[in-house]
C-alpha cells in the first residue's frame, strides 16, 4: 500500500477515535466540572465522595470488584496449572469449554439464580426435602446476602479472563527456570510461588486488571438483584434526571477515574510480559503423566467449575420451559409455549429485529476500522501507529457506562454532536457505541491475519503490475479472510448482547435491543421472567454457535481476544 494511502487511513482512524472516543469522555467530563455559571468547579466531584450514598455506592463497588477479582483468581490459576503441566482426561474437550460461561450476560443469568435461590427456589426446595432447612421458615438467600450473590454471578462469568492469561503465560515460560530452582533444591510448591508466579505475573495481573475493572463497573447483575448500593445502578437510576442534574456525570468520571487508576498502575507494575525469564521457551515442555486417580480429580474439578459456572445458565434454560416452578427443586410441569409467545411478543419481536440491526451495522464499521487499524499497525511504520493500535485496545480498560453517558452528554441540545440523535431514534448512537466497544476483537484478530501472511506476497504481485492498493485487496485480505470473518463473528454476537449501551442509550420501547427488553421483560409481571428466559435461551446459542464457528476458524487464537 502506498505510502500516502496508508497516511490517510491513518489521519481517518484518528479522527474517528477522537470524535466517538476521546470526546464522548470529554463531555462527560466536562459536565462533571462544570458550574451553573459555566466554570470551572470541583463542587459535585466533591460532593460525590461527601455524600453517604455514593460514598457507600462507591465502596460496595470496590468490595465486589476485589472479591470478584480474588474469586476469579483463585478458580482460574488452579486451572491453568492443571491444564498446561498435567495430562489428564478429557483435557483438550475442558479446555475448550472454559469460554462457556461467557455465551449469556451475567445479568441474564442472574434471572435463573433468582430461581434457584429465591425462597421458594431450587436449593430451598432441596434442603427442605433433606428435612435440613424448615419449610415455613425458609433461608432469603438473595434478600439476606445479596451482594455476595452477585460476586458468585460475576466470578462465575468472569473467571475465564484470568484462566486465558494464565495458561498463555504458563506456556511462554521458559521450563528451564524451574529446571534451575529445582536443581538448586527448591521443592514444587516453594518453585511455584517463587519462580513461577512471579514470572506469570504481568498475564495473571492483566487479566485480573479486565475483571476489576469489569466487575467495578458492572450494572446488570445488581439490577436483577435489585441491589442500588452500587455506582453504576446509582448512575442508571438517575438517568432520568440528566437534564439538570450534573451528579450522575460526577458519578461516572470518579468511575472513570478509579478505573483509569486500576488500569495503569496494572501497566506500570506489571505491564511487560518480558520480565527476567518470562518470555517464549526456548525449550519444549514435557507434559506430566499424573497417576489415574490424580488425573480424574483433575478433571473431576475441571468439570465441576465448569458445571457451576454454567448453573445460572441451566436455570435461566429451566425457567424457560416451566410452567409452574415454585417450592420444588425443578418445574413441576414444562412448555414450549413460552419460546412461541417470545417470538410473537411484540417487544421480542422488534428487539430482535433492531439488534440485528444495529449489530450487522456496528459489525461493518468495526471491520471497515479494525482492518484499518491492523494494517496500519502491523505492515507500516507511521510514527504513531502504537498509539493508534492502543487506542482501538482501550475500550476494554474504559468503562461501558462512562462511554455510554459521554454519548449521550455530547448529543445533548446544543452540542456538536446532536445530529446523532435521530429524533428519538438511537441507532446512530448504538452502533457507533457497539463498534467502539467490540472493536479490540477486530484489530486483534486482523493483526494476528496480516502477521500470518508475508508481505513478500504483496511485494510480489506489485513487481507483477499490480498497485498497492490492488495488492491488498485481490491478494491480502482473501488470505486473512478467516480472521476477519472469526472477529466479525465475535464483534456482532458481542454487540447482540451488550448491557451499558442499550440499557442507558434506548430509551423507548419501539428502540429497545435484547437486552433492554430482557430487563424490561424481568419486571413484567406474570409471564415475564418465562418470556425474558426463552429470549436469552435464544441469545445463548445465537452467541454459543458464534463462539464455536469463531473457534474452528481461529483455533488456539481466539483465547487470545480476551486476553488483557
Amino acid at each position: 500500500m502506498s505510502k500516502t494511502l496508508s497516511l490517510l487511513i491513518f489521519l481517518v482512524m484518528t479522527a474517528f477515535f477522537a470524535c466517538f472516543f476521546a470526546y464522548p469522555i470529554w463531555a462527560a467530563l466536562e459536565s462533571a466540572f462544570r458550574g451553573p455559571d459555566h466554570k470551572f468547579t470541583l463542587e459535585y466531584i466533591t460532593e460525590v465522595f461527601l455524600n453517604e450514598l455514593y460514598r457507600e455506592g462507591l465502596w460496595n463497588s470496590f468490595i465486589i470488584a476485589v472479591w470478584t477479582t480474588l474469586g476469579s483468581l483463585v478458580i482460574a490459576l488452579p486451572l491453568a496449572v492443571c491444564y498446561v503441566r498435567f495430562a489428564f482426561p478429557g483435557r483438550a474437550l475442558l479446555n475448550s469449554l472454559v469460554l462457556m460461561p461467557m455465551i449469556l450476560p451475567p445479568f441474564v443469568g442472574a434471572i435463573g439464580i433468582k430461581a434457584m435461590l429465591g425462597q421458594a427456589g431450587a436449593l430451598n426446595s432441596f434442603l427442605i426435602n433433606l428435612g435440613l432447612m424448615d419449610a415455613m421458615h425458609p433461608t432469603d438467600w438473595l434478600g439476606q446476602q445479596r451482594m455476595l450473590g452477585i460476586i458468585i454471578m460475576e466470578v462465575l462469568h468472569l473467571y475465564p479472563i484470568i484462566y486465558l492469561n494464565a495458561a498463555a503465560a504458563l506456556s511462554n515460560l521458559d521450563p528451564a527456570m524451574e529446571e534451575a530452582a529445582a536443581n538448586l533444591g527448591c521443592n514444587a510448591w516453594s518453585r511455584f510461588w517463587r519462580v513461577t508466579l512471579p514470572l506469570i505475573m504481568p498475564g495473571v495481573f492483566a487479566g485480573g486488571t479486565i475483571v476489576f475493572v469489569w466487575s467495578f463497573t458492572e450494572m446488570g447483575v445488581p439490577l436483577l438483584f435489585d441491589y442500588d448500593r452500587v455506582t453504576a445502578v446509582q448512575v442508571f437510576r438517575s438517568i432520568n434526571d440528566l437534564s439538570g442534574n450534573p451528579f450522575p456525570y460526577a458519578l461516572v468520571t470518579v468511575m472513570l477515574v478509579f478505573s483509569t487508576l486500576f488500569y495503569l498502575t496494572s501497566k506500570l507494575l506489571f505491564g511487560s510480559s518480558s520480565a527476567s525469564g518470562g518470555g517464549r521457551a526456548t525449550t519444549g515442555r514435557e507434559m506430566i503423566q499424573l497417576p489415574p486417580w490424580l488425573g480424574w480429580a483433575c478433571t473431576a474439578f475441571f468439570a465441576g467449575v465448569t458445571f457451576l459456572a454454567v448453573l445460572p445458565h441451566l436455570g435461566v434454560v429451566l425457567l424457560s420451559f416451566s410452567k409452574d416452578w415454585y417450592g420444588t427443586v425443578i418445574p413441576h410441569s414444562l412448555t414450549l409455549s413460552h419460546y412461541h409467545d417470545a417470538l410473537g411478543h411484540e417487544l421480542t419481536l422488534s428487539s430482535i429485529s433492531n439488534s440485528l440491526k444495529y449489530s450487522a451495522l456496528a459489525m461493518l464499521v468495526a471491520l471497515v476500522l479494525g482492518i484499518g487499524v491492523a494494517y496500519v499497525s502491523v505492515r507500516t511504520r507511521i510514527w504513531g501507529r502504537q498509539i493508534l493500535d492502543a487506542m482501538a485496545m482501550l475500550p476494554l480498560a474504559v468503562p461501558g457506562i462512562v462511554m455510554a453517558f459521554g454519548y449521550l452528554a455530547m448529543t445533548r441540545e446544543g452540542q456538536p454532536f446532536h445530529w446523532l440523535m435521530l429524533g428519538e431514534d438511537p441507532i446512530l448512537l448504538l452502533v457507533i457505541a457497539y463498534a467502539v466497544r467490540r472493536l479490540p476483537y477486530v484489530v486483534r484478530s486482523a493483526a494476528a491475519g496480516f502477521q500470518q501472511v508475508s508481505p513478500m506476497l504483496e511485494e510480489a504481485a506489485q513487481n507483477l503490475g499490480a498497485r498497492p492498493e490492488k495488492a491488498l485487496w485481490r491478494i491480502t485480505l482473501p488470505l486473512v479472510a478467516p480472521n476477519l470473518v472469526a472477529g466479525g463473528l465475535l464483534a456482532f454476537s458481542f454487540a447482540m448482547l451488550e448491557v451499558s449501551d442499550s440499557m442507558i442509550l434506548a430509551q423507548q420501547a419501539a428502540h429497545f435491543p435484547i437486552t433492554k427488553a430482557i430487563y424490561s421483560l424481568v419486571l413484567a409481571l406474570g409471564s415475564g421472567p418465562n418470556l425474558a428466559s426463552a429470549l436469552g435461551v435464544w441469545a445463548m446459542i445465537f452467541l454459543a454457535v458464534t463462539i464455536l464457528g469463531a473457534g474452528v476458524i481461529l483455533g488456539k487464537k481466539l483465547g487470545a481476544l480476551f486476553r488483557g
